[in-house]
């Protein structure tokens, strides 16, 4: 279904990130997730983590519903923002809240996803999904704001790691807690 990588940063001085990314394979498919809990360190983290249980409780639901689940879950959080995007049938379906970026890199082209401002857990916006047609090559990258834009022409047919970390050590800020996501298609299970 994907080949995934992740790196991860947190703010010098504290001992967890704030920002999680998340993998979770279901029958036929799989859910690539990016969140960032507001702010840093634990309390972030913790809000972090919660939003990814909720995640794995059944990630075969549809994103909205994912999102959905997360803001239940974070209402006695500080709250957080978050991209999700379900693989699936050979179609890839996304939402985000919030500044957690996305993109989907193409041999003709780069979509963008459009987020909605935001913050799950305290303030969910109307969400409004974007189902996209993939073929196996294509290669979904979500950043936090803890990684600068530009990054684009590190995405090639390396190994997803490998681009993950390159993105997140060339781009990765150090004012902030940083997480990034690379998850290529590869085909759906036979």
């Amino acid at each position: 279904m994907v080949k995934a990588g992740l790196a991860t940063a947190a703010l010098a001085g504290n001992a967890s990130s704030g920002d999680r990314g998340v993998v979770l394979e279901f029958a036929g498919g799989a859910v690539v997730a990016l969140i960032d809990g507001l702010g840093h360190g634990d309390m972030a983290s913790k809000a972090a983590s919660a939003a990814a249980a909720a995640l794995g409780e059944d990630p075969a639901q549809p994103v909205d519903e994912l999102v959905r689940r997360c803001h239940a879950q974070l209402r006695h959080t500080r709250g957080a923002v978050m991209t999700v995007a379900s693989f699936e049938r050979g179609a890839m379906t996304w939402v985000g809240v919030g500044n957690v970026d996305g993109i989907l890199v193409r041999p003709d082209r780069v979509e963008a996803i459009n987020t909605r401002g935001g913050i799950v857990g305290y303030q969910l916006p109307a969400l409004s999904p974007r189902r996209l047609d993939v073929a196996p090559g294509d290669t979904l990258v979500l950043t936090t704001d803890g990684v600068r834009h530009g990054f684009r022409a590190a995405i090639d047919q390396r190994e997803p790691q490998v681009i993950a970390d390159a993105i997140l050590a060339d781009f990765g800020k150090a004012t902030d807690d940083a997480c990034v996501v690379v998850a290529r298609y590869v085909g759906d299970a036979a």
